[in-house]
């Protein structure tokens, strides 16, 4: 038995040393892109391509998630060669946001934590970071209305989507379900493990506060308080798990957009967002949308908000599979243009993998 282990060893450690030494090839090539780039080191559409390339050559044991997570990780260090890049998130550290900055830009980013929404807009459109991750949408608890406000003033585009998978841990100082007196976390956590609660607290008071990783730390100093957040906010803040995906819905995700000066090239798989508003005609949203029909555009997505520019007037927002320098989408797009009182591109990015 000895003996077989220590030729299995020695196999692994050969692995290991081709494999170093083709990290470094790799990375060496890598500076070279760098600087025909001009030292821009984040390619979106580039990275997208390379993942999918190799999710589709795994043959395993590693699963596609695993292969996804170390070769970002892999990308992530080759860009902290250059100057590396500075992504800002709606913060404290712990949040959900952190983790999805953390899956797209791996973690040789430097990141920054934001108070805000608005903050994180504000850092990229200042030039403070050189990309944001903000929250849009939730499967369960729908659109972040915030988002979508500020994505209708700025100048800034969307680079990339992050597609996070929420898992919802109960946590507390001493870890004792009985000790606890009042469960703190966000709204929307709040409403996504209502059920959960509700057969598994009843009657215990639950407090809203601006962030989960704000409930973490509030725990953190009240041993009569639970938190409702990531296991990542548990570590962070030395608080005990006491039970794990608590959330009502299994498949309970949250999107993210990468928002930037720029947007993406094609990656072979992308969406295009825009903001549109109607004439005020009959029929107007049918004409509005006949274009992406007529050249077989495909619509994923369509949600109205209110304008703020005017009472009762809507603008609407649009996400389309494939990207605006496809042929039928850009026809599309120029005829979208011309009947929209008011069309706003956001950009073209790589959809996002789950």
């Amino acid at each position: 038995m000895s003996e077989e282990l220590d030729k299995i060893r020695a196999q692994i450690d050969a692995i290991d040393d081709r494999v170093l030494d083709l990290l470094n090839e790799r990375a060496q090539l890598a500076q070279q892109i760098g600087h025909l780039k001009n030292g821009i080191a984040y390619r979106p559409a580039r990275e997208a391509q390379v993942l999918r390339r190799l999710e589709r050559r795994n043959r395993g044991p590693l699963s596609a998630a695993a292969i996804a997570g170390v070769y970002t990780e892999v990308m992530s260090a080759c860009r902290a060669l250059e100057d590396g890049i500075k992504v800002a998130y709606l913060g404290p550290a712990g949040t959900y946001s952190e983790e999805a900055a953390r899956k797209q830009f791996g973690s040789q980013a430097t990141l920054i934590p934001c108070a805000s929404i608005d903050e994180v807009f504000r850092e990229v459109e200042a030039g403070q970071a050189g990309y944001g991750v903000v929250p849009i949408e939730n499967s369960t608890e729908g659109s972040i209305g915030r988002t979508h406000d500020l994505l209708l003033a700025t100048p800034l585009k969307l680079c990339g989507e992050i597609l996070l998978p929420i898992h919802h841990c109960l946590m507390s100082m001493s870890g004792n379900q009985q000790r606890i007196k009042s469960i703190v976390s966000h709204g929307q956590s709040l409403a996504q493990c209502h059920e959960w609660l509700n057969h598994n607290s009843a009657g215990v008071k639950r407090l809203p506060v601006v962030s989960n990783a704000e409930a973490a730390r509030i725990a953190s100093e009240d041993a009569g308080t639970a938190a409702i957040a990531g296991s990542a906010a548990a570590s962070l803040y030395g608080l005990k798990i006491i039970a794990s995906n608590i959330e009502d819905e299994p498949q309970n995700t949250t999107r993210f957009l990468v928002i930037a000066p720029h947007d993406a090239d094609r990656s072979g798989k992308d969406k295009t967002s825009l903001i549109l508003s109607t004439r005020n005609v009959p029929g107007a949203i049918h004409e509005l949308l006949t274009p992406l029909a007529q050249h077989g555009v495909s619509m994923s997505r369509l949600e109205s908000r209110p304008s703020r520019a005017e009472r009762w007037q809507y603008v609407f927002f649009v996400d389309l599979e494939g990207h605006q320098h496809d042929s039928n989408v850009a026809q599309a797009l120029d005829e979208l243009a011309a009947k929209a009182a008011f069309m706003k591109n956001l950009g073209s990015y790589p959809v996002g993998a789950a």
